[in-house]
């Protein structure tokens, strides 16, 4: 499957590493591409963890010269406000980057608050079948494994819906195709995969 070439002309050192654009993050990447109409100089990145959400962050940085806070509803409140606040005045964007969105965060200071309130919010869903096989690939690519169409295709209607469940997934298999000194398989993959990943296990086996 071909990979979708990220909006904004970032650096190929940063496009090495494949960051996969399809419906599940269009949206945000959408958002930081076109940073200058932001009603204020920040935005707030959520979006489940593995999902590629601090590599955009970084490339957006590099790109724009923001100021990027990965991890934001952990960082001390002082920090994110004077961050905000110097966003506004130098007309630098501000990319804070967390789990949830800031009506989730335990704040106490007023006045970030409200700044908060202001901040636009976009975020990465689950992955979709077009970002599911793209990453599997491309994961697989990464351990030099190749990925048969056909075992693409059995994995994406089968594993969880999460980049973290995909991740475990493709370790299984690259340890399996390693120990059993075989090539991927449906037939490996489903005899590697009982409590790893979320398998149809009452499909008949077929063989391969």
């Amino acid at each position: 499957m071909s990979q979708i070439a990220l909006p904004l002309d970032w650096p190929a050192s940063e496009r090495q590493e494949d960051f996969i654009v399809s419906d599940a993050n269009a949206a945000a990447v959408s958002h930081l591409d076109r940073w200058g109409t932001w009603p204020v100089m920040a935005t707030v990145l959520t979006g489940p963890r593995k999902s590629g959400r601090s590599l955009l962050g970084r490339l957006f940085a590099r790109k724009t010269g923001a100021r990027l806070i990965d991890g934001a509803e952990e960082r001390d409140e002082e920090e994110l406000f004077h961050a905000w606040n110097t966003a506004q005045a130098e007309r630098k964007p501000l990319l804070m980057i967390a789990d949830t969105p800031p009506q989730n965060w335990s704040i106490r200071l007023p006045d970030l608050k409200s700044r908060l309130a202001a901040t636009p919010v976009v975020s990465f869903s689950d992955p979709d079948d077009r970002l599911m096989a793209a990453l599997i690939e491309k994961l697989l690519a990464q351990r030099n494994l190749i990925a048969p169409p056909d075992l693409v295709a059995w994995l994406v209607q089968r594993v969880e819906r999460s980049h973290v469940a995909l991740i475990r997934v493709v370790d299984a298999l690259d340890e399996a195709a390693l120990s059993k000194r075989a090539r991927l398989s449906i037939r490996l993959a489903r005899a590697t995969l009982a409590g790893v990943a979320k398998i149809d296990e009452s499909e008949e086996a077929d063989g391969q």
